[in-house]
Order: C-alpha cells, then sequence, then structure tokens
C-alpha cells in the first residue's frame, strides 16, 4: 500500500476511534449531568438503552462526513501544523452544533448557560479525542520524514544548471524534505548537464520511468522560464496524474495565477491543483453529483421528448459523443444533444461552428440557443468527467494550437472542465482561434478566483442566459 492511501487510512480509523470515545465520554457526563429523558436506574443501563447505541452508531459516521468535507484527507502530507489545529477546531464546532440541534435541543431541562456549558463541553471533547489522535499520526509521520526513514521518489523536470543547482539545494539541507530524486529529465531546448550523478531521461520515457521507479512527485526546474516549448512540456506532465511542483521565477507569467502551496527548502508551487481550497473543492463536487441527480431525474421526461424531436427532425444518432481534454490533460468523450447534420466535419478535421452555420438542423437551433443540447453533460459530471461549472473542455487540435500561443493555457487542466463556465456567460462560443484564445482570459480569472461563491454566480448568470435564449 502506498505510503498516502497508508497515512490517510490511519487517519480515518483515528479519527472514527476518537469521535467514537468522545461521544461515548459525553453521554456519561450528560447522564451525570441530569440533561437526559427518562428515567434511568445507573449509567450501564442508559448508555446500553436503544436510542444511545444507536446514536454511538450513527452520529461518529456523521462526524466522519463532516471531517471528509473539511478536505483534510485530501492532501495527507502537504498540511501545516497549524492548519490541522484550526481545522480540527472548526470541524469540532460543526459537529457539536449538528449533534445539539438534531439530538440534544430537546433533552435540555437545565439552565440556558448550563445548556452553553454542555455544549462547549461536547465540543471540547470532541477537539481534544481527534486532535491528540491526529497529532500522535502527523508527528510520527514528521519524523520518519525528516529522518529520512520517509520518502517519495522524485524526477525533477530539467537537466539545466538550474535544476542541478535545485538538487544539491534540496539534498543539503539541515533536515531531510521527503524529496528522493531519482533521476533527471531533460527540458526541450535547453543544454544540458553532462556530469550528473543521478540517471537522466528524456521526456518521451516519462510514462516508463515513472512506473518503474514508482515516481511521486515532479519537480519543474527550468534554465528557461519563457521557453515556448515549456507549456507543451507541462501538458506532458498532467496525464499522469501526479503532483507538479515548479520551482517559481519572479518574472514568471506562467504562475503568477497560481498560489504558493507547501514550502520545503525552496519554495515550490503545485501547478497540478487549483488554488481552491480542501473542503471546497470536496464541497464543489458533492453538489456536482446531487444537482445532476436531480436534473437527469426531473428532467428525465424533457429529455426523453427532446430525443424523440431529434430523431424525427433528422436521420443521425440521438446522442453526439465527442472526446475533448479533461482534468489532468486526460481525454474523455463529452456527451450531447446532437445539433447538426450526422457527420458534420468532412474527413474528421475539426471545424468551428458559427452563428448562422447551416450545419445546424432544425431543433437543433433551438436547443443551441437555450444550452438544451449540452443537457446530457450531466452525465459526464455523475462520471466525474466534468463539474457542472470549470473551463470549457476543447479538443486535443485545438488544446495544441491555443497552448502554442498562450502556454498559461495548460493551467485550465488543474481542475474539472465544467457544462458552463466565466467565458461561456462573459464571451459565448468562440468560431475562430482569435476568438478561442480571448476567451481564455476568462478562464484564467476563473482559476485565480474559483470559489464556492463565483460557481453560484455563474451558475445564476447561466439560467439567465438559458432564459433569455443568448445560448447561440
Amino acid at each position: 500500500m502506498a505510503i498516502n492511501h497508508h497515512q490517510r487510512l490511519k487517519y480515518i480509523i483515528g479519527d472514527y476511534i476518537a469521535s467514537n470515545l468522545a461521544w461515548l465520554c459525553f453521554n456519561c457526563i450528560r447522564f451525570y449531568w441530569g440533561a437526559v429523558i427518562g428515567d434511568f436506574s445507573s449509567l450501564q443501563a442508559f448508555l446500553t438503552s436503544p436510542m444511545i447505541v444507536l446514536g454511538q452508531i450513527i452520529f461518529p459516521i456523521a462526524m466522519m462526513c463532516v471531517y471528509y468535507l473539511s478536505g483534510y484527507y485530501n492532501e495527507v502530507f502537504t498540511k501545516s501544523r497549524l492548519q490541522e489545529v484550526l481545522t480540527t477546531i472548526l470541524t469540532s464546532g460543526i459537529n457539536s452544533l449538528l449533534i445539539f440541534f438534531t439530538a440534544l435541543i430537546n433533552d435540555m431541562f437545565l439552565p440556558r448557560s448550563a445548556n452553553y456549558e454542555l455544549l462547549l463541553t461536547l465540543w471540547a471533547l470532541l477537539f481534544a479525542a481527534v486532535y491528540f489522535s491526529r497529532f500522535i499520526i502527523t508527528n510520527n509521520a514528521s519524523h520518519r520524514i525528516k529522518t529520512g526513514q520517509w520518502s517519495f521518489n522524485t524526477l525533477v523536470i530539467g537537466r539545466g544548471s538550474a535544476a542541478t543547482a535545485f538538487v544539491h539545494r534540496l539534498e543539503n539541507m539541515p533536515e531531510k524534505t521527503g524529496f528522493n530524486v531519482v533521476g533527471f529529465v531533460s527540458l526541450p531546448g535547453e543544454n544540458d548537464v553532462k556530469a550528473i550523478d543521478r540517471d537522466a531521461y528524456e521526456l518521451s520515457e516519462l510514462d516508463t520511468v515513472c512506473m518503474q521507479n514508482n515516481i511521486k512527485r515532479l519537480i519543474v526546474v527550468p534554465t528557461k522560464y519563457d521557453s515556448p516549448l515549456l507549456g507543451e512540456t507541462l501538458n506532458k506532465l498532467f496525464p499522469l496524474n501526479l503532483p507538479i511542483l515548479f520551482a517559481p521565477d519572479k518574472n514568471n507569467i506562467l504562475l503568477s495565477r497560481v498560489k504558493l502551496n507547501n514550502v520545503y527548502g525552496d519554495p515550490l508551487v503545485n501547478i497540478s491543483t487549483s488554488s481552491m481550497t480542501e473542503s471546497s473543492k470536496n464541497i464543489k463536487r458533492v453538489f456536482d453529483i446531487l444537482i445532476s441527480l436531480i436534473v437527469l431525474i426531473v428532467l428525465s421526461p424533457i429529455l426523453l421528448f427532446i430525443a424523440i424531436a431529434i430523431k424525427i427532425d433528422s436521420k443521425g444518432d440521438i446522442i453526439y459523443k465527442q472526446e475533448r481534454v479533461g482534468y489532468h490533460n486526460k481525454p474523455f468523450n463529452i456527451y450531447k444533444f446532437r445539433s447538426m447534420i450526422q457527420d458534420a466535419e468532412k474527413d474528421n478535421e475539426p471545424m468551428l461552428s458559427s452563428e448562422n452555420d447551416d450545419r445546424i438542423t432544425k431543433i437543433g437551433r433551438f436547443m443551441r440557443k437555450y444550452r438544451i443540447d449540452e443537457l446530457p453533460q450531466f452525465w459526464n459530471v455523475l462520471k466525474g468527467d466534468m463539474a457542472i461549472v470549470g473551463p470549457r473542455p476543447e479538443r486535443r487540435y485545438y488544446v495544441d494550437l491555443i497552448t502554442e500561443r498562450v502556454p498559461a493555457y495548460v493551467l485550465v487542466h488543474q481542475v474539472r472542465p465544467g457544462i458552463t463556465s466565466l467565458a461561456m456567460v462573459k464571451f459565448g462560443y468562440a468560431s475562430t482561434i482569435d476568438e478561442m484564445v480571448e476567451r481564455l482570459n476568462f478562464d484564467l480569472i476563473y482559476l485565480e478566483n474559483m470559489s464556492l461563491v463565483n460557481d453560484l454566480k455563474i451558475m445564476i448568470y447561466t439560467i439567465k442566459t438559458i432564459l433569455t435564449g443568448r445560448g447561440i
């Protein structure tokens, strides 16, 4: 089992046991405090009563849901001690309030001040038990990393003077940082340092090298930050689904939109993930799933009616399937209601659509005006290919063209692409490469300002666009 998964499992088991113990202790205090309904002859009779036993099963599981939504389990090795304390305080408080208002509020016969004391007692017990467990696990992991017992096999992308100097600094840190550099990978267009004490690889070997060496981290250290080939190189790293850490340069525009993540020796920027908080990412995903389920179930009669209308209107498939580039630069099939004639692209050559495109069918023009053709993409959201809000996915052909002109385009692959986006509500469809590049600015603005509140605003604007028929 990989260290990451093993460590995450430790936290989950530790939190569950700690939450159980805290809830058990709280029930003991409740009994002696007199804040219970019913006549129980002893503590044992109270703790073994059906409602208390049921609560001992349900509430710790409910607490685990809150811990998950907090994002605590997302990144097990890159959180700070302060972040760990604050997250535990917050989640313990939320769990205490949820339990109080769902299960305890009817049991309160004490003076109001005593009710508050009981609530604070529950909060304190949960925090103490959970944080003690987390502290022990984190402290053990930190000790093992600093003493070199644990390390993460790492490839440095770059073989120039900057890359070799970076590794030299890394290995001369007072304490181990957890990076076990197993080799260097040549960057196109750079002059490689000949005398190196590790294996050297070519970019074309990356897939095989990562599998054979169990690589867990990629650190990009270019000599030339303004190289036009750098964007293409980064696009080849995203599909590996590994943390991509970048040694930043103060003049590097590509990284100006990315927040600094964890700091080990030299400051490193994680460009494989967005600046959105881990808790927001989890909440966003949960809401995406719930909303998609509701839409697909509630609108199922309408979806059936649209499918019949498409079949009657023109010959061809009802659902149009096309390969797009998505999260971490991986391809996926996007689903839409077919709004054009069958085989609309000659010889499978990519062709952008326009407002007066004669390939659009009659029912297709209506669907595109009100964005109805996008509805099957809620299935993509359920599958995990897409989100409801995110940068619009493009085909590989256009991804390559845009990346050549704007290397920062690689950053859109930090997140799942969306059914709707800031670019779609502010700019709309693009019919030329120049317009696609112009529209990209809105996607980069979205990435820099990702939040649940902004997602909600974009969804509201999208509904307005649909209702006013401004889809085309």
